[in-house]
């Protein structure tokens, strides 16, 4: 019997592999060369660039000025891109606050006790109680007075607006004061916290001159018609005390609030006019006693 040897198959395959493996050394080999030859070229490309930036100062600047403008370029093309809404960098300019230090101490203790009482950031109203005091030196107004009035009549909310169109800081009836707007720009400003704070002291100040006293200019600005307006005056007078005493750092009591005061007798606005302000309470709810908070 005969016997088939398997040494020409294994000489076949370990000649296959041999030559597989020789192409793979040359592969590599031939890589590695052209790779080598590629970065030479490069950093000799890269010599000679940075040679003549060196040699050409002008050149060199150039080139800054536009890689610069690339790259800022692709920065805000990101940017925009990240963004939902359009930036505005001058919208600061629109905003009503005051900075802190620049109030004086008594402004500063009763921006504070506002702020917290009324849930209002410290920095717009700042500017408010910074604006009443100046108000204040031009008016026989107090300025406490005048932030006592905010405060029953809008609570600090610039964007309030009565059922009958009293709107702004000191519920102003923008239709029945319109003129006074105009140096303002227009009715619009009623939204506008420093411009409504003007004309409503304007407002008070008129008619508390019209009356004869204080009591009585409050019945006008609340257009008490019907009633002598003493449930307004009273909410009034007891915040105004409040805000003086924070002014003048003397402790709150409880209950520490004026005695009931009644508006002193005036002529009633004639039939179809307007009230100055508007404060409506329910006809069964008796004069306040405020608490401080």
């Amino acid at each position: 019997m005969r016997t088939i040897s398997p040494t020409p198959q294994k000489s076949t395959t370990s000649a296959l592999a041999s030559s597989l493996n020789n192409a793979a050394n040359d592969v590599y080999r031939g890589f590695i060369h052209t790779t080598q030859n590629s970065l030479a070229l490069l950093g000799t490309v890269a010599a000679v660039v940075l040679l003549v930036f060196g040699m050409r100062a002008d050149l060199r600047a150039s080139g800054e000025e536009r890689l610069l403008s690339w790259l800022l370029q692709r920065q805000e093309a990101q940017q925009l891109v990240e963004r939902e809404v359009d930036v505005e960098p001058t919208a600061i300019d629109r905003v009503t606050v005051a900075n802190l230090r620049d109030l004086t101490d008594q402004q500063a203790k009763v921006t504070q006790w506002l702020s917290r009482k009324y849930r209002v950031a410290p920095e717009p109203v700042g500017a408010l109680v910074a604006e009443a005091y100046q108000i204040g030196e031009r008016t026989r107004l107090d300025p406490t007075l005048l932030l006592a009035v905010m405060a029953i009549e809008s609570r600090f909310n610039p964007f309030a607006q009565s059922p009958v169109g009293a709107q702004g800081l000191m519920q102003v009836l923008t239709r029945v004061h319109t003129d006074k707007y105009e140096d303002f720009g227009g009715e619009l400003a009623a939204f506008d916290p420093l411009s409504n704070l003007r004309v409503g002291a304007r407002v008070l100040e008129d008619a508390v001159k019209r009356s004869g006293s204080l009591e009585g200019g409050l019945r006008l600005y609340v257009g008490a018609v019907t009633t002598d307006g003493s449930w307004y005056i009273n909410r009034v007078m007891a915040e105004h005390l409040r805000i003086q005493r924070v002014a003048q750092g003397k402790p709150l009591k409880h209950f520490d609030t004026p005695p009931p005061v009644r508006a002193i007798p005036v002529n009633a606005p004639a039939p179809g006019s307007e009230v100055e302000a508007e404060v409506r309470p329910n006809a069964a709810t008796p004069p306040v006693t405020a608490i401080p908070s």
